[in-house]
């Protein structure tokens, strides 16, 4: 939710509309500190954070969903006749051409994150499950899986998302708005699961190297939305998280077999030896050091 509506400017480049948004910045935040962060895109979607005070947003629509989670005070806004309020943690979805206004709901003020997904994308992720586009009725709903989907993506403002990363994202992202607008999906079937495990053979023997959704969707005749649909419902988890994870131990053996940190993370597939580490704490609680002090005294 923004009074800028980045993802609403037809026609205009994307370099242009960042550079409006700075120049009108002051304008629209009043006060000393409040300021919108506009991300680079990825994959073409848009993403800001924005701190602000009182009311800053005039009502404006998007042509894209406007999805995100208030990170602190009260985000209050106009929308299809009724005053709504977002407190810490909850989602905020916007659907397309849907007009709103908003702004902080206190004087403390207000801090969120918020992507803007065209409707393209989501229509893609939804596969044979999709008709016509979700809409959820209320705009303001709590839901730990929707939001730590959203979260992955507004996660890391400085950085990009990682190709099978984003394809699980969005699918999920789907999923969540299927789930609030009272739609289903279908189980996995046979041929489902055995493009699955044909995905998960090609991702253990390459390791070593970044795995494109192009490749899984040769190797596994599934396009790249449908297998991570259908991973998730086979395996309980995603094809970037499966390769992460396949990585992680191989990593840790070679750790424990007395490998460098530098060189266990190199021969894994880990570019940039530094995300190791974080990688390895999130999977098993330690760093790569305290792993290798451990498994050096059992």
């Amino acid at each position: 939710m923004t009074g800028i509506s980045i993802s609403g400017h037809q026609g205009v480049p994307k370099e242009a509309i960042a550079e409006e948004a700075a120049i009108n910045l002051e304008r629209l935040c009043g006060s000393p500190g409040d300021g919108i962060r506009v991300a680079a895109p990825v994959d073409g979607i848009e993403r800001i954070e924005a701190r602000l005070h009182g009311k800053v947003f005039e009502p404006h629509r998007h042509d894209t969903y406007a999805l995100g989670v208030t990170l602190g005070g009260i985000q209050t806004f106009q929308y299809r006749g009724e005053s709504r309020y977002s407190t810490p943690g909850s989602i905020i979805i916007i659907h397309p051409d849907e007009v709103h206004d908003g702004g902080a709901g206190t004087e403390a003020g207000l801090r969120y994150r918020m992507m803007y997904l065209q409707p393209e994308r989501l229509i893609a992720a939804l596969g044979d499950n999709g008709g016509a586009l979700p809409f959820i009725a209320a705009p303001v709903v709590g839901d730990v899986a929707l939001r730590q989907a959203i979260g992955e993506a507004l996660m890391d403002l400085d950085g990009g998302i990682d190709e099978l990363a984003l394809d699980d994202i969005l699918t999920r992202i789907a999923e969540g708005l299927c789930r609030h607008a009272g739609t289903t999906s279908k189980p996995a079937g046979r041929s489902a699961k055995r493009a699955v495990f044909e995905a998960t053979d090609y991702l253990r023997a390459n390791l070593d190297r970044p795995v494109g959704s192009q490749e899984l969707e040769a190797v596994s005749g599934l396009d790249r939305f449908t297998l991570a649909r259908q991973f998730r419902k086979v395996l309980g988890t995603s094809p970037h998280r499966y390769l992460l994870m396949r990585r992680l131990e191989q990593a840790r053996r070679m750790i424990a077999t007395g490998h460098s940190l530098g060189g266990a993370a190199l021969e894994t597939g880990f570019a940039d030896p530094a995300h190791s580490p974080r990688h390895f704490k999130r999977a098993y609680g330690v760093t790569p050091g305290r792993w290798a002090s451990l498994a050096l005294a059992g």
